[in-house]
Order: structure tokens, then C-alpha cells, then sequence
């Protein structure tokens, strides 16, 4: 059984490699499964005030069927590629660092008394940014091969090139466009995770050792979808700076964007593409946690 279960103990090597490799397998499983939706909301994301000149898209539905009628199957899985590379190091270093972040201020609340929701809010925050800025990158390139079609200034052929092209073109700062709309999301994980966290406690049944996969699937999925909508205009920002490759830029940092889309397009612009991304995210989340959950469990009960 995992020891680190409480304030104080900090996670042992055995147990951050468990909780890498729960993370990383279960990142992927999800991506490939919900890559099109991923398309779908990204493009919604990045079209910005309508052109009647150029065709838009509509909707999930309509989005989808557009893809596949001028792209064909290969045009869903746009930037599946990159995805998978970032996921790989994103769930490892987040519930590494989750857990690591968890136990180490745990130490803290325990000596000063602080409540355990407390520890779980930065431990989420920490393990957030850290993945973040670490993998910044990888989802630079990520949203640009979902967004790219014969209308984009960039036309990478894969991952590598993509580096290749950024680096050479627009240098370092060109993989970090759109961290600071990025690390705004870390409040995503700050709801999240303390809202799974408590769930969990809620659902817990006093005569089992752990949750039902049921009730896993059930405290994920309403922990996600309170989070995405609470935090959602970010992706929203983060999406339009990332896909800026030729100067002058339209968009001039975060404030900036926020004033030109709210400007140019209403207050509504922030939430293009939610709807999809609900149907997205809170499904790859359920399917994430439980599969790192059940993972976790195997892992841990051939340890012991």
C-alpha cells in the first residue's frame, strides 16, 4: 500500500515513477481518442471576427463535417503528433509534482495547522506551472498544426520541422507565445483537482479501500467541467497568440488581446468552442484520472 497518504511523508522514488507512468499512459489514451474535438475547438478558438469573404466555421457538428470534407481524416487528427509528445512529460511531471507538491506542504500544514484544501490548491498551482513551462513548447506547435490549412502563413510537414521552422524563424521567444495566458490556466488545476480531491471524500464508501470506477468517472467529470467553464477565456487568448507568426502582431499580450476581442467580436468570443471543449474534456479527464487512478492501484498493489 502507498504510504504517503497523509501530511509528512514525502512520495519515494518508487511511487513518483508509479505515478509518471500512470500519468503519461493515460494522457495519451485520451488524446488519441478525443484529437478531432481538439481540431474542432482550437479552430473555433482562433477564428476571430468573421470574414464573409472567408467561410467560417460553425459549430461542432458543422466544424467536424467541414474537416472532413476538405481534409479528409488526416485533417481530425491534426497535431495528434505533438500532443502525444507533450502529454508524455505533461501528466508525468504534473502528478509527479502533484504529489511531491502535496507531501511537501503537507509538511508545512501539519506543523501550522492549515486545512488540507489549502495544500491541495498550491500543490495543484505548482505541478501546473511546472508542466507548463517546461512543455510550452510542444502545445505552441500543437495549436498550429490544428489550425493550419492553405490559408495559414505556416505549413509544417511534422513535429521536427516545426521546431525547426519556429527556431529558425522566430527564435526561443517563438515557443513560449501564449505561457502567460498558459499560467493563467494553472487556476484550471487549482478548482480541479482540490474539487476531485473533496468529491472523492464525498463518494467514499467506509467499507472498500478505494472508489468505485464509477464514482471515479463521477467526481472527474464534475471537477472538469466546473473547471473549464470558470477558467475557459484563457484558452481563448493563449490560442490567438500562439498562432501569431508574422509581425505586426494583432495581438499585443494578454490585456491587449482581451480588448481587441472583446472589441472586435463581444464578451462571447471568449467562450468559442466551450461547448465543444466540454465534450472534450470532461470525457478525456473522466478517462485520464480513472485510468491513472486504476493504474496506480495495480502499480502499487504489485509493490506491496
Amino acid at each position: 500500500m502507498n504510504t504517503n497518504k497523509k501530511f509528512g511523508i514525502l512520495p519515494s522514488e518508487t511511487d513518483k515513477i508509479k505515478h509518471s507512468i500512470a500519468g503519461a499512459v493515460a494522457g495519451c489514451v485520451s488524446s488519441i481518442v478525443t484529437c478531432p474535438l481538439d481540431v474542432v475547438k482550437t479552430r473555433l478558438q482562433n477564428q476571430g471576427k468573421i470574414d464573409h469573404s472567408i467561410p467560417s466555421y460553425k459549430g461542432t457538428g458543422g466544424t467536424l463535417k467541414r474537416i472532413w470534407v476538405e481534409e479528409g481524416i488526416r485533417g481530425l487528427y491534426r497535431g495528434l503528433g505533438p500532443t502525444l509528445y507533450g502529454y508524455l512529460p505533461t501528466w508525468a511531471i504534473y502528478f509527479s509534482a502533484y504529489d511531491y507538491f502535496k507531501a511537501a506542504l503537507g509538511v508545512h500544514a501539519g506543523r501550522t495547522g492549515n486545512h488540507q484544501w489549502v495544500v491541495h490548491i498550491f500543490a495543484a498551482m505548482g505541478a501546473g506551472a511546472t508542466s507548463t513551462i517546461v512543455t510550452n513548447p510542444l502545445w505552441v506547435i500543437k495549436t498550429r498544426f490544428m489550425t493550419q490549412n492553405e490559408r495559414t502563413t505556416y505549413m509544417y510537414k511534422n513535429t521536427f520541422h516545426a521546431f525547426k521552422t519556429i527556431y529558425a524563424t522566430e527564435g526561443i521567444r517563438g515557443f513560449y507565445k501564449g505561457l502567460g495566458p498558459s499560467l493563467m490556466g494553472v487556476s484550471h488545476v487549482a478548482v480541479q483537482f482540490p474539487l476531485y480531491e473533496k468529491l472523492k471524500v464525498w463518494l467514499k464508501n467506509p467499507d472498500k479501500d478505494h472508489l468505485s470506477n464509477l464514482s471515479i468517472l463521477f467526481a472527474s467529470s464534475i471537477s472538469k467541467m466546473a473547471a473549464s467553464v470558470a477558467t475557459y477565456p484563457h484558452e481563448v487568448v493563449r490560442t490567438r497568440l500562439q498562432n501569431q507568426t508574422c509581425e505586426p502582431f494583432k495581438y499585443l499580450g494578454i490585456i491587449h488581446s482581451v480588448n481587441v476581442i472583446r472589441h472586435e467580436e463581444g464578451w462571447l468570443a471568449f467562450y468559442k468552442g466551450m461547448s465543444t471543449n466540454l465534450l472534450r474534456t470532461v470525457p478525456a479527464s473522466a478517462l485520464t484520472i480513472l485510468t491513472y487512478e486504476i493504474l496506480v492501484r495495480r502499480l502499487n498493489a504489485k509493490g506491496s
